[in-house]
């Protein structure tokens, strides 16, 4: 096949011409080039595809069946090159992003709102998964760009910090309050939280260790950073729950089910509102950094590139 697409490419506008010497005009080549050209095409699929006559040709039945096949092929490399056109025309291109669920809604949506607005005709695909998952996928050049929690080895990313996240861990009052009567010893002092609280004065590694501790599930980072909090501080916990987002997090927690480990970023107008009371830790779990991340291998795409500028531009 690859030794007749150019002998297809003849048949094909002798096929639609219905004659020999407009097809030539058109191709730009003579008459017995193409006779030459279309006889080859017939030795080599053993058939005839043309009866002549003095008014033209006409397509054999044969003929007529690759003509259908070959109209097909090439109107669709000439919608392919007009789609090209039009995209360097129009600025029209394909932002492949990787990004948490959490992360999406919260911080990447709204450089989302801002840059379609301003890159109307690109086409952005969003693929929600764990950060492991979008440098996996970065690696194998999946995916042009990521929003994920700074890793601590960027090998051939570029890295563009544009937040930062503070992880902490919240309840509700009464549940605060039923886990401070169940587990422990009444104690008359106690402390005020960052949200005006009064809560008995406990310590967090014992709360956790009597808690139902609410977590996100293994297959992330926030989770690892956390089991490392726990470690490096010799915190044992009681009963883990797991689930996969954050919002099950701040629902959980809102309904008294347990201390759910969240970003306290995202949960400031339910801290403000006291719907949600911080347990204050005696080691802060301390700030994490955000940013989009992609390859500096692979060439990037012109999407890829104006999203970087946007986000850069927007950031600084």
């Amino acid at each position: 096949m690859e030794q007749n697409l150019s002998a297809y490419k003849i048949f094909n506008t002798v096929a639609a011409a219905g004659n020999i010497s407009h097809a030539a005009k058109e191709l730009y080549i003579s008459q017995p080039a193409i006779s030459k050209a279309i006889a080859r095409l017939e030795e080599s699929l053993d058939t005839i595809l043309f009866t002549r006559s003095s008014r033209g040709v006409q397509l054999t039945e044969e003929g007529a069946l690759l003509y259908e096949y070959t109209k097909s092929a090439f109107d669709t490399l000439m919608q392919g090159e007009a789609n090209i056109k039009r995209i360097h025309e129009l600025g029209i291109g394909h932002l492949r992003i990787g990004v948490s669920t959490t992360l999406c809604k919260y911080i990447l949506l709204p450089y989302l709102k801002r840059f379609v607005l301003t890159n109307p005709h690109i086409k952005i695909t969003i693929e929600c998964q764990s950060t492991f998952q979008t440098l996996e996928l970065l690696e194998r050049d999946r995916l042009d760009i990521g929003l994920i929690g700074r890793p601590a080895n960027l090998k051939n990313l570029d890295y563009y910090a544009v937040a930062q996240i503070e992880d902490i861990f919240v309840t509700n009052e009464t549940y605060l309050e039923n886990l401070k009567v169940r587990e422990f010893s009444p104690n008359p002092s106690g402390f005020i939280t960052d949200t005006g609280h009064k809560v008995t004065s406990v310590n967090s590694a014992d709360i956790f260790k009597a808690a139902n501790v609410i977590l996100l599930d293994e297959k992330n980072m926030t989770r690892l950073y956390i089991e490392d909090y726990f470690t490096k501080n010799q915190i044992e916990t009681n009963q883990i729950l797991e689930v996969n987002n954050m919002d099950l997090l701040i629902e959980f927690a809102k309904i008294g089910l347990g201390v759910s480990c969240v970003i306290k970023e995202f949960i400031q107008k339910e801290l403000d509102d006291n719907i949600l009371i911080e347990v204050p830790l005696e080691i802060p779990l301390g700030k994490r950094e955000i940013g989009f991340a992609y390859s500096i291998n692979p060439p990037l795409s012109d999407s890829a590139r104006k999203f970087i500028r946007f986000y850069k531009n927007l950031s600084s």
